[in-house]
């Protein structure tokens, strides 16, 4: 028997535990997404707490968990006789990353229907989890489509199935608990909002206190079934702490003053819609039965708002969710007359949690990622009273140099002299200006990657294409296909009379046709020639639209740069493009150009990433004026890229070109688009869509040997 390890044996994390006690308590307040790094108990804590969840009345045979003493009308195993009932522990039900519409809601048996002539509906995982938790890890890699299901499905407390000739309601309440890693990716500020509470969780920088975790968790992996043995006192107090709060939460008093406290709160924090007013005011409520009173104070409006708010704050896309506490306090304090304002008591397992450790969220405004909020940053080192920067160039980098036509010794020597001849010293940092809309990039062809907003690929949803041949069990069946395909052996199965008599080995699984997310790695030139003309800030936030794009649609990214003596890889490959933003406004720029280094070092990143994610297909972005001064042979370089989808930005500039990032787009075989001209990519677009594959070369790259 697996002893499951104790919610008060928990060290810290006093927000994470009042968020889930406070659903656990009332399921109105609509579940807490928890975001935090790997490794921080996450996981542990939410099963620890469904350990501690009284156990439930459930009608006897009932697939669905009804409650025998208020069976669901329109429970599709009803009518329910009465006096069967058992007594079973609250359902913990784990949504996998990898599962599938029909695998959430359920569907209709179809296999058994056309073989067997038997109408049975399949309950899904939503049936599972009624009167229990629903658990989802990685909530933000579940495809936007079940999010948007089990979501409803919280908010409404019932699962609608509309499928397959089959109608389908049944009672779906449980206590919803998502958590993520935000390196990993966000979700869409649509989904973010559906969760009502939001919780930042990281490790503890206190030796102690880190020492304490390692200290317990040794003990009960040494020892579970004593470890536990010796928290069984605070465990039965919690649980029957969790069972009167939920008696009393029906009795608690939200008073007008306090409504309108929540309102003042929710409007000055300019958050969208109503959702947040009702998700404050349920959370108050959980929050003062959880204390014992049967009225709402301003203490338990405070409590409610750094819980349901952070998430919910207008930011930019690449922004932390966070609260500004001071303006928290200071719209508390506006007309405030409440007595009872006082400090909450301690931690959940010593009678009251409410605050974390510091009494103070782990997100904040102030501490967003760089990048994001469209203000350009001014270069590094100091600057001039004029406002410029110590190399005299404009801090918004728009300054350009027309000497492109000098031939690439005269780039050689600007390589390595930029920092006397044009102040582009060795490590300077370049600033980034507001990021602007960009058309989509597609690789060519038809993959199978993972679920996103990019190129075309079959996927398990989207429209339907064609059929197949299922491999094992068909869950989707293409109808008309399985038809098709049996009709032509009614004979010589001794089938004379009408319909169709069928066979497993008729069935047909149905291809759809969706979109995917691509792996994007940027391959970007740092080199002194880049900055010797300022136009790294140009291309920083050419760079970081085409992050936010990824973003947008899905994307793993990663980035590769290359200046000096080689090329390292700035960013491994992730779908935290937050990640992305951050390293490259520190990206540094000087030294000469290793072009081939930087090709070779990302055609070793693709590599490793094949063999980590073979159905992720790449697309490279090399962001470049074509210069090679150093690194080795390029034509070598290239070759390693042969059959990867390549788009070529040219970063060179003034009247009189080189052209040679377009030769380097004819060596990849990749399509070439100019810097400056980035905001305009349709036509570059519109090629991708055209193209047979990645090998083909558009007329205007021909033009530019």
């Amino acid at each position: 028997m697996i002893v499951t390890y104790p919610f008060s044996a928990v060290v810290g994390l006093d927000d994470l535990k009042l968020a889930l006690v406070l659903n656990a308590v009332s399921p109105r307040v609509g579940g807490v997404l928890v975001r935090g790094e790997k490794g921080t108990a996450k996981s542990t804590i939410v099963r620890a707490l469904a350990a501690q969840l009284p156990p439930v009345d459930v009608v006897t045979g009932c697939r669905f968990s009804c409650d025998p003493a208020a069976p669901d009308p329109g429970c599709p195993d009803g009518p329910h006789e009465s006096g069967g009932l058992r007594t079973r522990p609250a359902a913990l039900v784990e949504l996998p990353v990898g599962a599938s519409e029909d695998r959430l809601v359920g569907s209709l048996d179809l296999e058994r229907a056309l073989t067997e002539g038997v109408k049975a509906f399949e309950p899904g995982l939503l049936a599972a989890a009624h009167r229990g938790v629903l658990y989802v890890d990685e909530v933000n890699l579940l495809h936007d489509h079940l999010v948007d299901l089990l979501l409803d499905a919280a908010a409404l407390g019932t699962c609608y199935v509309e499928r397959e000739t089959v109608s389908v309601r049944h009672a779906a309440r449980f206590l919803l608990v998502g958590t993520m890693n935000p390196e990993e990716g966000e979700l869409r500020p649509q989904l973010l909002d559906r969760f009502g509470l939001t919780v930042e969780v990281k490790a503890s920088r206190d030796p102690a206190e880190r020492a304490e975790v390692v200290r317990r968790r040794l003990a009960y992996d040494a020892d579970p079934g004593g470890f536990a043995a010796r928290w069984a006192p605070e465990e039965e107090a919690l649980a029957a702490r969790i069972v009167r709060a939920r008696g009393d939460v029906a009795r608690v008093r939200l008073p007008d003053d306090r409504l309108r406290q929540i309102a003042t709160v929710c409007a000055a924090f300019e958050v969208d819609g109503l959702r947040a007013d009702l998700v404050t005011a349920n959370t108050a409520i959980a929050h003062a039965a959880w204390q014992g009173r049967d009225t709402v104070t301003t203490a338990d409006v405070r409590a409610a708002a750094r819980l349901s708010l952070p998430h919910r704050r207008r930011r930019d896309p690449f922004d932390a969710p966070g609260l500004d506490e001071d303006l928290l306090e200071e719209l508390l304090a506006q007309g405030d007359d409440d007595p009872d304002d006082t400090p909450d008591g301690p931690a959940p397992e010593d009678g009251g949690p409410d605050r974390g450790g510091d009494g103070s969220p782990e997100g904040d405004t102030d501490s967003a990622p760089d990048g994001a909020s469209g203000a350009a940053d001014p270069p590094e080192g100091p600057a001039g009273e004029d406002g410029t920067a110590r190399d005299g160039t404009a801090r918004d980098g728009t300054k350009d140099h027309s000497d492109d036509a000098k031939g690439t010794d005269e780039a050689d020597r600007r390589d390595d002299a930029g920092a006397r001849d044009q102040g582009a010293g060795d490590g300077q940092v370049a600033a980034v200006a507001l990021p602007y809309r960009v058309p989509v990039l597609t690789v060519p062809g038809l993959g199978e990657g993972a679920a996103g907003r990019r190129s075309r690929a079959r996927t398990p949803r989207g429209r339907t294409t064609g059929a197949r041949v299922p491999d094992g069990r068909a869950r989707s069946v293409h109808l008309i296909a399985t038809l098709l395909a049996a009709a032509p052996h009614q004979r010589e199965r001794g089938r004379s009379g009408p319909g169709l008599l069928l066979r497993a080995d008729d069935l047909r699984a149905v291809v759809r046709e969706g979109r995917e997310g691509n792996l994007v790695l940027f391959v970007v030139d740092a080199s002194g020639s880049m900055a010797a003309r300022k136009r790294m800030t140009a291309v920083k936030t050419a760079v970081l639209s085409l992050l936010l794009d990824a973003y947008q649609r899905r994307d793993k990214v990663g980035m590769v740069t290359f200046r000096g003596a080689g090329a390292e890889l700035a960013l491994p490959p992730t779908s935290s493009v937050e990640v992305g933003a951050a390293r490259l406004r520190s990206l540094p720029t000087g030294g000469r150009t290793p072009l081939a280094a930087g090709l070779l070092r990302a055609a070793e990143v693709l590599r490793i990433e094949r063999l980590r994610d073979p159905a992720r297909r790449p697309l490279l972005v090399v962001v470049t004026d074509g210069r090679a001064t150093a690194g080795g042979d390029v034509d070598r370089a290239a070759a390693r890229l042969a059959g990867t989808a390549s788009v070529v930005v040219d970063c060179e500039s003034g009247p009189v070109r080189l052209g040679l990032a377009g030769r380097l787009a004819v060596r990849l075989r990749a399509r070439v688009v100019s810097l400056d001209s980035l905001a305009d990519l349709g036509s570059v677009v519109r090629d991708h869509r055209r193209a047979d594959g990645p090998h083909a070369v558009g007329r205007d790259q021909r033009k530019a040997v």
